[in-house]
């Protein structure tokens, strides 16, 4: 599993966007027991504190301990520095398991390994990421689409590829449920759309190579753009659930 996120965790924490409530109610009903959930690749949590509410205990797991830095406190979730592939906790323990924006960066052959030996019998596993943004400017989604497409070609690490495919491309040896089509939707200042492109894997490694931000070049050409304007902004959420 890679590690890219650590040096920028206050980042991430503050600008990626944070998962729907109604997410997690399209997962819930194919969950049997409530005991126990473990969230894989947890990061910053995002994931991890809309579970608290719906399991009596939480354990949250991820390699960076920079990240979990800036994870929540909460109640009942318990944090801890472990990989995917390999964990201390004990067989069949899980009702759910969750990897929210992680699992391409995993040894799928290992992790899944590990899903089937501390998975509940009757427990799932839920598979979730989401995709490229969107806003309600065209001029803007068009700049995304340079930046993302055009300038940080051959930046991306080849694992993202699963995320344009919609996680449709990655192994998933489990018996699949039929899930809708989800999307999550927020009201950005424009200030936060640069800090969440500022977060993207292959800006980090443009600007470590040419010592050169990309986002500051689609910024220059909205210079004009107030930063405080809100603007609507989408992504597809990405989701495979399935049970062994």
């Amino acid at each position: 599993m890679k590690d890219l996120f650590s040096a920028q965790s206050a980042l991430y924490q503050q600008a990626r966007p944070v998962y729907p409530a109604s997410l997690i109610m399209q997962i819930l009903p194919y969950v049997v027991g409530r005991q126990c959930a473990w969230d894989c690749g947890a990061g910053s949590g995002q994931l991890t504190q809309l579970l608290t509410a719906h399991f009596q205990q939480v354990m949250a797991t991820d390699i960076s301990a920079k990240q979990l830095a800036q994870a929540p406190v909460l109640e009942n979730v318990q944090y801890s520095v472990q990989s995917a592939e390999q964990t201390d906790f004990p067989e069949h323990y899980f009702d759910l398991i969750t990897v929210a924006q992680a699992i391409h960066w995993f040894d799928f052959e290992k992790f899944y390994a590990e899903v089937r030996r501390t998975l509940k019998p009757d427990g799932v596993l839920a598979v979730i990421g989401y995709g490229l943004i969107r806003t309600n400017h065209d001029h803007i989604n068009r700049l995304i689409d340079e930046l993302y497409f055009q300038t940080l070609k051959g930046y991306w690490d080849a694992e993202r590829h699963y995320i344009d495919e919609g996680y449709r491309t990655i192994p998933f040896p489990l018996q699949e449920y039929a899930v809708p089509e989800l999307k999550m939707e927020f009201e950005w200042t424009f200030a936060q759309l640069i800090a969440y492109l500022n977060t993207w894997s292959a800006v980090q490694h443009y600007q470590q190579q040419h010592q050169l931000n990309p986002v500051a070049a689609l910024q220059e050409k909205l210079q004009d753009f107030d930063l405080n304007k809100i603007m609507a902004v989408r992504f597809p959420i990405l989701l495979r659930l399935g049970h062994l």
